[in-house]
């Protein structure tokens, strides 16, 4: 069922283009979350399904439900393809989104170890396969210098903690910048066929063999709407997602999916996905 389309992350890590997004098996940072045996039968499918990779992260914890140990009560002991991705940030636990940006400290060294180490523990890991460096919000106060944060990692990376290192929710000149610091695996930031104010760094980051990794690629909290969009997929016999994450697949060989549910049935379409191909008529028409 998923597509066959591989891309190396990091260049050492053979991932396939469709993975999964774990933030919604906790609700955070608002929503529903499913109960916790169709969390646990989520994960196991998706492995079923041939996806290996699956993002997450220590801060998507509500209410003592934590992605980590879903995603480690599943599927410890990992397979061996299995590739787990996180972020470290701004925030140092999850209930700190709700603080004022100042008052946001976890681009420290200490506290991006702190956060580092939180994920390899819950998770029951020696090492992160890829971490990610989250930025604050494009157009935002938050003007924090990559540099530091950067260099962090760089020094977890040298112990072992870490193999490869991604950033997230950064502008194309931050994207610039971060490669003459570090070796840069992947790219995550917002994007999807309604919202493609980085059309010029998916491109950036494919001639630079650096994977794009788009957060809500189907529009989040907001469905994404689209001129023509429920035209085609109705001429496919398919879902308006469905169609959003095919012209993802074909919009650049170095975007990779992790669309998140709470939902098996939806794990299953989303996962679909990787088999509906868009005509050149289709393309044209979404723009």
């Amino acid at each position: 069922m998923t597509t066959t389309e591989r891309w190396e992350l990091g260049g050492d890590l053979s991932v396939a283009r469709i993975g999964y997004g774990s933030m919604k098996l906790t609700g955070w940072p608002r929503g529903e979350r499913p109960d916790r045996d169709t969390s646990l039968g989520i994960l196991r499918r998706a492995v079923e399904l041939g996806v290996n990779h699956i993002d997450t992260s220590n801060y998507y914890a509500r209410d003592g439900v934590s992605a980590n140990e879903l995603i480690r009560e599943a599927l410890h002991p990992y397979p061996d393809d299995l590739v787990i991705v996180t972020k470290v940030g701004a925030l140092v636990e999850g209930p700190d989104i709700s603080l004022p940006e100042a008052r946001k400290t976890g681009l420290t060294p200490d506290n991006l170890r702190r956060g580092v180490e939180a994920n390899l523990s819950s998770l029951g890991l020696d090492r992160m396969d890829v971490v990610n460096l989250r930025m604050g919000d494009i157009g935002a106060a938050d003007t924090a210098s990559l540099a530091g944060p950067l260099e962090a990692l760089l020094a977890l990376r040298e112990e072992g903690l870490i193999r490869h290192i991604g950033v997230s929710n950064i502008s194309a000149d931050e994207f610039a910048e971060a490669r003459k610091i570090a070796p840069i695996a992947c790219v995550q930031n917002l994007y999807n066929l309604a919202q493609r104010d980085d059309d010029p760094l998916v491109d950036a980051c494919a001639e630079a063999g650096v994977a794009f990794v788009p957060f809500f690629p189907v529009g989040g909290f907001q469905p994404v709407t689209a001129e023509h969009l429920e035209t085609v997929a109705a001429r496919h016999g398919a879902t308006t997602p469905q169609v959003a994450l095919a012209w993802l697949l074909a919009r650049s060989p170095n975007i990779l999916l992790i669309p998140g549910t709470g939902s098996l049935a939806h794990l299953e379409e989303n996962i679909a996905a990787g088999t509906l191909e868009l005509t050149a008529e289709d393309l044209a028409e979404l723009g």
